[in-house]
């Protein structure tokens, strides 16, 4: 007969939930792991089948119960881990939304909008296409699976353990933030600009021939000129959003590294 003790049962637990702990807070916050069109079944597994193979190569879990209050905080710092890893990423995705929702501005589709499950709010129509287009981009350049793979090598950077996190880290997290306008503002500025000049147009033949309903015909106007400059623009969106991929899985990285610094170090 096999028998085990509390403490032997206490190691077992520990070694497999709080690594399983970070894992799904990641997949929560995630972008497409996280949608919420994703069953929470298959969020479970697919964290239950990351952790199985990646708990047997982590070291000594600290000594701690589980259910004691040390316990506790190392779980609710695996889920605070996990949650900056999947917003680092995230935040790509809402800058193009960004991008998306002024473009739809500007082409008078302001009005045009759709629910998004994810954000729990209504998003224009041309943000939900630029979604789309970037999360099928993600899939392509095999971002998911990148993910994945930093998340196994949070382990090693920043082992699970009963030290207190530095704030330098999440001080990144809120400064990388920042990127949705800049990216934002960069994917839009083709269109935008074509649709300015296109204003002005309007604006000018306004004045020149006042009898003419600008608003009937400015409106059809503007919208033909957004799409194809959308049209136009789409081809070059892949290398930039490649680079942002790029870099908001180095910052991933670069998080979880300025986690683990001391307090002392950030003074």
């Amino acid at each position: 007969m096999i028998s085990i003790t509390t403490a032997e049962f206490n190691v077992l637990l520990t070694a497999f939930l709080w690594p399983l702990t970070r894992i799904l807070a990641l997949i929560a916050s995630a972008p497409i792991l996280g949608n919420p069109g994703v069953p929470l079944q298959v969020k479970i597994g697919l964290a239950f089948m990351i952790t199985v193979a990646v708990a047997p190569t982590l070291g000594p879990m600290p000594p701690v119960e589980l259910s004691s209050s040390a316990g506790l905080l190392i779980m609710a710092q695996q889920i605070a881990i996990g949650m900056a890893m999947g917003l680092s990423i995230r935040i790509v995705f809402v800058a193009v939304e960004m991008a998306g929702e002024l473009i739809g501005l500007q082409m008078g589709l302001g009005f045009a909008t759709f629910f998004n499950p994810q954000t729990k709010g209504f998003t224009p129509v041309i943000g939900q296409f630029l979604g789309l287009l970037t999360a099928l981009t993600f899939l392509a350049f095999d971002g998911h699976l990148q993910v994945i793979s930093l998340l196994s090598e949070s382990f090693r950077t920043l082992p699970v353990s009963g030290d207190v996190l530095a704030a330098n880290g999440f001080r990144i997290l809120a400064d990388w933030g920042g990127k949705i306008f800049a990216a934002g503002l960069l994917l839009s500025l083709p269109p935008m600009a074509a649709l300015l000049i296109t204003n002005l147009c309007l604006g000018i033949l306004a004045r020149a021939a006042p009898q003419l309903n600008i608003f009937a015909i400015g409106f059809p106007i503007t919208l033909v000129i957004g799409m194809l400059t959308l049209a136009l623009a789409l081809p070059y969106f892949a290398p930039v959003l490649e680079r942002l991929f790029l870099d908001g899985l180095q910052m991933m990285l670069q998080i979880v590294s300025q986690l683990r610094a001391s307090p002392q170090a950030i003074l």
